[in-house]
């Protein structure tokens, strides 16, 4: 048992809602659905009653929360301990997919400088960066934000530092056709660049245009491939088309097509400021932060 599926189930049993547990654990209620069903299908059972508004916990789930608050807690003391047993203990970097490329190598850069801590880089869609962050399975999250659209509701238990703006791109091989009639690489409804897409690109496509869904993809780096070899435009980070646009193989659409800034930012847990790697997270700030 995942101390993080503890915790989601704790939030149920706490709030008596989905929706307010999901804003316990800061995320969407549909992602935090989606990880209630994640835990049954890999526990193999049901464990809400979605017979009743609103959904609860089964009486028999419900009847085990006091022996999973006591686990809660001994999970959380041990690796709080482990974690403390080496000044070798390295720091866990959880990034959105597209930044794990382009960004996090200036992290990693940063922190392993001179001998400094191990890093390691967890990559996954922006509400399991922060999910990682609040379970303490990552030190720091680097996620995108969309003011607008998709925008970063992040309360007291976080500090942030800005890391600047991200431009997303729409970028096609210069051979792919430019008619009124374009196919186009489309991300899930489910992921942040997926919403992006659906509330701020795609109502701003201009007529007569129609883009035409070629592929789909929750990847930035298959989406990138997939431009590359002429399948369709791709709304990619700038920085991650940036050699392409360079030597050519790529063309930016941006004259014709919508595109959009977004905000890069880095993440910690308010409480992490006593963590060992405190100074760590200085030097970044200090490296890499932006006004606002």
């Amino acid at each position: 048992m995942r101390l993080d599926w503890l915790d989601d189930l704790l939030a149920v049993s706490d709030t008596g809602s989905l929706a307010r547990a999901a804003e316990m654990r800061h995320v969407s209620q549909s992602a935090f659905t989606r990880r209630l069903r994640a835990i049954e299908e890999a526990l193999g059972t049901p464990l809400l009653d979605r017979s009743r508004k609103p959904v609860t916990l089964l009486p028999d789930v419900a009847a085990q929360i006091p022996e999973m608050r006591s686990l809660a807690t001994q999970l959380r003391n041990l690796r709080e301990t482990l974690a403390h047993t080496s000044d070798a203990r390295g720091l866990t970097l959880a990034c959105q997919h597209a930044i794990t490329t382009t960004h996090s190598p200036a992290i990693v850069s940063i922190l392993t400088a001179q001998g400094g801590r191990p890093v390691r880089v967890r990559s996954d869609n922006r509400e399991e960066c922060l999910l990682r962050l609040l379970s303490g399975e990552a030190d720091l999250a680097v996620v995108f934000a969309a003011p607008d659209v998709a925008p970063l509701t992040l309360g007291r238990a976080f500090d942030r530092v800005s890391l600047g703006l991200e431009r997303l791109l729409p970028v096609a091989t210069p051979r792919l056709m430019q008619g009124p009639d374009l196919p186009y690489i489309a991300y899930p409804g489910d992921v942040f660049l997926g919403q992006v897409m659906a509330r701020a690109v795609l109502p701003r496509i201009p007529a007569p245009r129609v883009l035409r869904r070629r592929a789909e993809t929750a990847l930035t780096l298959a989406a990138h491939e997939y431009a590359r070899r002429g399948i369709g435009v791709a709304w990619l980070p700038e920085g991650m088309a940036r050699d392409d646009l360079a030597s050519g193989r790529l063309m930016a659409l941006d004259d014709t097509l919508p595109a959009l800034d977004m905000a890069l930012w880095m993440i910690r847990l308010t409480e992490s400021g006593t963590a060992p790697w405190a100074r760590d997270w200085s030097r970044l700030v200090t490296a890499l932060g932006h006004p606002g």
